[in-house]
């Protein structure tokens, strides 16, 4: 179980003004951990992506560096075309980091939610590096399927690799005219240089605003989980025995039946060999006057006989800085965070601060998860 729970800043950007965002980490085999960052100076108003290095378990970071894979790029008639949401992680059959994302438009340095007029919708993009810093080009996930005309995403989303080196990767898609969102995983082989698609799984949907979006996948014991963010005050879970054919969705409820209220904001799997864990957000009485409840962050453990989370097991894995309950919106947002297993003994939680009222200038954060016993890493 868990033993304690530690807070540092790695980056203060609320004294420096550059807000490391998506800060999102992956463990390499030397012992190093790589992270991925952009900053953002606006609502969801992001720049390059960079990266950065620990060798000494965090305690220090090298300066951010810009990966020219996933630089802004002028696409004409004052539109620019970006990549955000972006995720590394280690695929240990190749030897390779494979970080993913997806593109995304301004105009004018603002968000441009549609395509504009002549381009292609949104979609997932990757390259990859050898975490020291060298990254090839960019490149666009295929997915040739006409559900997938507007949008087909893999932003923030935990991913999957099986013993044969396949990438199971998670996905929010839709067609042109539709506004809500469908959800389904995908199996990739990789080659250490390109993604080549293989085979589709099961469609989930929910008709109810933007749809289902952000899902993420684990595997615990012989079972494979999807967690999945969306716009009806729920998140849902379902599970499969082999990471394509998912079972119906259900809210994500506490042992005894309560469902959780949380407002459109992802949620991530920490799977240990101590049992395998949410960290969310949701609504109580201390945080209602925060934008989406996005703080603070919780964690959990998750029944995986009922598919719920125990509710004697929830703490909070990074506090609240400020008042929940004041008149505005005055507390920092925790809703973009990530999870890494170091070691058997340690995991990392790791996020950006979102701060409109205080030109979003943010700290970024990491919460250290100490296990009570050092066990062999769940993947």
């Amino acid at each position: 179980m868990i033993k304690k729970i530690e807070h540092e800043i790695i980056w203060n950007g609320r004294k420096t003004g550059i807000t490391w965002f998506h800060s999102r980490a992956a463990k390499l085999p030397d012992g190093s951990v790589l992270m991925t960052c952009q900053d953002i100076t606006g609502s969801d108003n992001f720049g390059q992506a960079h990266w950065s290095k620990t060798v000494d378990n965090g305690k220090t970071w090298s300066e951010p560096k810009p990966i020219a894979a996933f630089q802004r790029k002028s696409i004409g008639n004052g539109y620019e075309e970006g990549v955000c949401d972006g995720v590394p992680e280690y695929h240990a059959p190749s030897g390779k980091v494979l970080l993913m994302g997806h593109n995304v438009f301004y105009k004018n340095d603002v968000l441009y939610a549609a395509s504009p007029e002549g381009q292609p919708g949104r979609h997932s993009v990757y390259c990859v590096g050898d975490g020291n810093g060298n990254w090839g080009e960019r490149h666009e996930l295929q997915w040739d399927d006409p559900r997938t005309t507007e949008t087909c995403m893999c932003g923030c989303a935990q991913r999957y690799t099986l013993d044969s080196g396949d990438v199971i990767v998670p996905l929010y898609f839709g067609p042109k005219g539709r506004k809500d969102r469908s959800v389904t995983t995908v199996r990739y082989s990789f080659d250490g240089e390109n993604l080549a698609f293989q085979e589709a799984g099961r469609e989930l949907q929910l008709e109810i605003n933007r749809g289902l979006l952000e899902p993420s996948i684990t595997k615990f014991g012989d079972l494979f989980y999807l967690t999945i963010r969306a716009e009806d005050n729920h998140g849902y879970v379902t599970t499969s025995t082999d990471g394509l054919n998912w079972n119906d969705i259900k809210p994500w409820t506490f042992d005894d039946g309560e469902a959780l209220e949380m407002s459109t904001t992802q949620q991530r799997w920490l799977t240990h060999s101590n049992g395998l864990f949410l960290i969310y957000t949701r609504k109580t009485a201390d945080n209602f006057n925060v934008a989406r409840w996005r703080a603070p962050l919780f964690v959990a453990q998750v029944d995986t006989e009922k598919n719920c989370l125990i509710r004697s097991t929830e703490q909070v894995a990074l506090p609240m800085d400020g008042d929940g309950t004041a008149p505005g919106d005055l507390v920092a947002r925790m809703g973009n965070f990530h999870v890494t297993n170091v070691s058997p003994e340690e995991s990392w939680i790791t996020t950006g601060e979102g701060r409109p009222n205080h030109h979003w200038h943010g700290d970024t954060l990491l919460a250290r998860i100490y296990w009570e016993k050092p066990n062999q890493l769940g993947q």
